[in-house]
């Protein structure tokens, strides 16, 4: 956990949540010539997953419970990716049959409009079934303070971007 104190910014396209900014580059922060490409690969796993709980984090500051957070596609096929998640989340991650996230939610959503079901609850309730649950590790703690570290280094390169991107 932690890649040695690599950590990488996972901006390559701009930034929309929870920095709107079109300026937001990529970075790795902390190489040093002892890190290999196992380094490098996993700083890129754990700067994705530290991005997704940038927006976990938006739901919870709205008062959200999130004991568990649920989850589909390719990348839940593997146990590392799950475990990874779990960890840096602080949350069971609940691995269901659906492997369309964003578009199989849209249709349900649909559904709720069309009065198919009667609340998303009820939708998602009849729609999406859990198969397995992956608790959170004895990692968590190295993943806590890897994420604390994530989340100083927007604001403290976002002018940098600023300057890379209008030269």
């Amino acid at each position: 956990a932690g890649s040695e104190g690599l950590t990488f910014l996972p901006y390559l396209t701009g930034e929309r949540t929870p920095h709107p900014d079109p300026d937001a580059r990529g970075a790795f922060v902390g190489l040093t010539v002892r890190h290999t490409q196992a380094h490098l690969t996993r700083a890129v796993l754990e700067g994705v997953s530290y991005g997704l709980r940038d927006s976990l984090e938006l739901m919870r500051g709205l008062g959200l419970q999130a004991d568990t957070v649920r989850a589909s596609g390719g990348g839940v096929k593997s146990a590392f990716w799950r475990q990874l998640l779990a960890d840096v989340f602080g949350a069971g991650l609940a691995t269901v049959t659906s492997t369309e996230g964003a578009a199989f939610g849209a249709a349900l959503l649909g559904g709720v409009a069309a009065g198919v079901w009667s609340s998303v609850e009820a939708a998602g309730d009849a729609a999406v079934t859990v198969v397995a649950v992956t608790a959170p590790a004895d990692e968590r703690a190295a993943f806590e303070r890897g994420y604390q570290i994530y989340r100083r280094l927007y604001p403290a390169l976002a002018p940098v971007f600023a300057d890379i991107a209008h030269t």
